[in-house]
């Protein structure tokens, strides 16, 4: 039998190896294309976004009608198909709109996406920013059903027209923060502020609020004054400073916890607050430890109130604070740690937090003053108190006792307080009669006007009438009290004259 040709034959074995590539070809094409159809029902399958977080902050920039567009990929990253059973808004009545791979709408149902594939989304707000209604943040968000698993893409947008402080600094480690720039920075009044996340301002810089600003703290906010920097704010008796969470319907009127605190670093430099009310926050002002003669704080007619943790917390610092009310706070007004130098004339504090069983209740006294703390190593570190000061003073509230005196009682470091011409609520045994106070007056109602309504004026009647300190009411500094009244004889002990 004659033998095939080379060429022939070799022609027969290239079209039966081509045949067979281009079946396996299409057979591998065929179980890919029937792989990405199957549809996972597993628990265990989510979906990824491209952002977690949209903010809308170019609203404003197109006149009195705000609108914004941001846009997202949804990926499922499965070797499976899954289909995401519910897409939606979460308000009723949202001011966000959504269109899903090319479709309008606020509600979708059964969306497929292939494995290894993704979806656009985009989502669009508009606001009308010379709306008083409208709240400083809108916020929504769109929630992905996926087999069971609830997933959320959340959208912040702003109201107003107002100055927005979004962290423009994500670092690997630490909080992300808006950085102000370096030097003199000055906030007006003629548009609201309006923080997200942490305010940091840098050594050497300060940032000026001028009366009558208004600045809001989103959701754990922060004012983080560096070392070497400070925050100057000169309010008016007309025209206060006020800081508050940027929650502005009713219902928030009153709630603590809001935002974060004004917090003062270690070494942060001439600080001063005057005339303003600070509100509804965790933390009102905390002013660490200081290693010079410097105030940390100087403070005056300011108003501290609703915090959820500390009206005024000082660590180690320096303050000097006059005509100022600290009230209402759930684990005390003043809490005085490990040493420091502080001095207070003509205040009120005031603490009547969970009297209505609102926001549970408190435990601790309102005026707390400690010097010393434990080391890691579990060692007793002593931290004087040079000097605590208190002059025309009402300190009063709910509980039984109302002053902690938490002191080593050594010789090596004393702790070294003086009350003058005050009203305290107490049970310490060594009041009056010890060599730390000089008239003061135990345990008297000052008959605050409206605790509840957060009037701390006192009615006539009151003990604090005609029983302050004249050598200390008299002096310039006190001449108009909290609610702009002259001080005049018979002085008045607190932040309001009567």
């Amino acid at each position: 039998m004659q033998s095939a040709p080379p060429v022939k034959a070799f022609r027969s074995l290239f079209n039966t190896r081509y045949t067979l590539l281009l079946l396996l070809f299409f057979y591998s094409l065929f179980s890919f294309q029937c792989k990405k159809d199957l549809t996972t029902s597993s628990s265990s399958a989510k979906l990824s976004f491209s952002a977690n977080l949209l903010f809308f902050d170019t609203v404003f920039a197109t006149g009195t009608t705000g609108s914004s567009v941001r846009a997202f990929v949804v990926h499922n990253n499965n070797s499976e198909a899954v289909v995401v059973s519910s897409i939606r808004l979460g308000g009723n009545y949202s001011s966000f709109k959504i269109n899903v791979d090319g479709v309008s709408g606020t509600n979708f149902n059964n969306i497929k996406i292939p494995a290894k594939d993704s979806i656009y989304v985009f989502a669009q707000v508009n606001v009308n920013p010379l709306n008083a209604n409208n709240p400083l943040v809108i916020d929504d968000s769109l929630q992905f059903t996926t087999n069971g698993n609830v997933q959320y893409v959340y959208m912040l947008a702003f109201g107003w027209n107002a100055y927005y402080y979004v962290p423009n600094v994500h670092p690997k480690n630490g909080p992300a923060y808006y950085q102000l720039p370096s030097g003199n920075n000055t906030w007006t009044n003629d548009k609201p502020h309006v923080i997200f996340g942490y305010l940091f301002i840098p050594p050497g810089s300060t940032l000026n609020i001028q009366a009558g600003a208004g600045v809001y703290l989103h959701d754990s906010a922060t004012i983080y004054v560096d070392s070497g920097a400070t925050i100057n704010v000169t309010g008016s008796f007309a025209s206060p400073v006020t800081f508050q969470g940027d929650r502005l319907e009713p219902d928030y009127k009153y709630l603590p916890g809001q935002w974060n605190e004004i917090l003062l670093a270690p070494g942060s430099i001439n600080n001063n607050i005057s005339w303003a009310v600070i509100q509804n926050g965790t933390t009102g002002v905390q002013a660490d430890t200081v290693y010079n003669s410097n105030p940390t704080l100087k403070m005056d007619h300011t108003i501290i109130k609703s915090m959820s943790g500390y009206g005024l917390f000082g660590a180690g610092a320096v303050i000097k604070a006059d005509d100022c009310v600290i009230a209402d706070c759930q684990y005390g007004c003043l809490y005085l740690w490990i040493g420091g130098d502080y001095q207070f004339n003509q205040c009120t504090f005031a603490d009547y937090w969970g009297v209505d069983n609102s926001y549970g209740q408190r435990i601790s006294p309102l005026l707390y003053l400690n010097n010393y703390y434990q080391s890691y190593a579990g060692q007793t570190i002593e931290r004087p108190i040079r000097n605590a000061f208190f002059g025309n003073c009402i300190i009063y509230g709910a509980l039984a006792e109302e002053l902690k005196l938490d002191s080593l009682n050594t010789n090596t470091d004393p702790m070294n307080y003086y009350f003058k011409n005050c009203i305290i609520k107490t049970q310490h045994a060594y009041f009056p009669g010890h060599h730390n106070n000089d008239s003061i007056y135990l345990n008297l109602d000052p008959l605050f006007t409206n605790p509840a309504a957060d009037n701390y004026e006192v009615n006539s009647g009151s003990p604090a009438i005609g029983n302050a300190n004249s050598s200390i009411a008299s002096q310039p500094q006190y001449h108009m009290d909290l609610a702009g009244n002259p001080r005049n004889p018979p002085y008045t002990i607190g932040a309001y004259q009567q």
